[in-house]
């Protein structure tokens, strides 16, 4: 179904107010070939007839154009170096402060935009391969996405062999991973670490928190700058004082200001907008 100039301008509206996406005029192509098919199925001539029936209370519909028009990528351990600067400077970190406090075995993490949950299971294979009582750890990995279908594969917790190729080490592979079928199956110790919800990151989440990490990667990318610096300064907000913020291996944060001033470790970024004023580490 070819797409119209008030196509588009319908469109657009209809995604930026659902999931914040920000679309133009050159991604005709990325709406043909994503919306097409949910348009057909649900029998519509247009697609501002789809807009309109969306816009009208029809959350089934509405669901399927999200789940369509948001992108699903991501692997296990991707971009590498935020894993690694978990492992040698985050988590010991964190380990240290808590150390004489009330909540010294307590670390919360939160994987906004978390798709099919492959970042999630990553850092509980960190935590589980640096912490080796971590049984007796009080540890919360929140995974949260507006995809409904990414938040249900991600609760089963399975995976075919191609998404279990890009980026599971393999000397992870079976002591974290089972088989099922002819997939793999995340094992139960592992995914009792991890919970999963569905969460609009346009909506307010000031029931959440506060996180020791937040993980807010490639997503903001899709946004306009305005939606792009609210959504930040509101996930600063949901961290603790000495929280720690990732984003994605090609964005920055300097733009927001001197709050969001970059850290370095282990050639890995991360952020603490809430210990503005301190040293870039080294």
């Amino acid at each position: 179904m070819p797409v119209t100039p008030q196509d588009m301008l319908e469109l657009a509206k209809l995604v930026k107010q659902l999931c914040g996406l920000a679309l133009d005029d050159s991604k005709g192509y990325l709406i043909e070939s994503r919306l097409s098919q949910v348009a057909a199925e649900a029998g519509c001539d247009n697609y501002v007839e789809l807009c309109r029936r969306a816009l009208s209370g029809d959350r089934q519909l509405r669901t399927k154009v999200v789940d369509a028009i948001t992108t699903h990528e991501t692997l296990f351990f991707r971009d590498g170096s935020p894993f690694n600067v978990l492992k040698h400077r985050v988590i010991p970190d964190i380990i240290d402060a808590k150390a004489n406090s009330p909540l010294s075995k307590r670390i919360r993490f939160w994987c906004a935009a978390c798709s099919t949950g492959q970042e999630c299971y990553s850092i509980a294979i960190v935590l589980s391969e640096l912490l080796p009582n971590i049984a007796s750890w009080n540890i919360n990995i929140l995974g949260t996405d507006i995809a409904d279908s990414s938040i249900a594969q991600a609760c089963r917790g399975t995976y075919s062999n191609y998404e279990i190729g890009r980026g599971m080490p393999p000397n992870y592979l079976h002591k974290y991973m089972q088989r099922d079928g002819a997939n793999w199956k995340v094992r139960d110790s592992l995914r009792a670490l991890v919970q999963f919800e569905r969460r609009n990151l346009l909506e307010p989440f000031h029931d959440l928190g506060p996180f020791d990490v937040i993980f807010c990667r490639n997503v903001a990318i899709y946004f306009d700058p305005t939606t792009r610096r609210n959504l930040f300064h509101r996930l600063a907000e949901r961290l603790t004082p000495t929280g720690y913020l990732f984003v994605g291996a090609s964005e920055s944060l300097t733009d927001l200001g001197p709050r969001f001033a970059p850290k370095m470790y282990c050639r890995g970024i991360f952020y603490q907008p809430n210990m503005a004023g301190q040293q870039v580490a080294t």
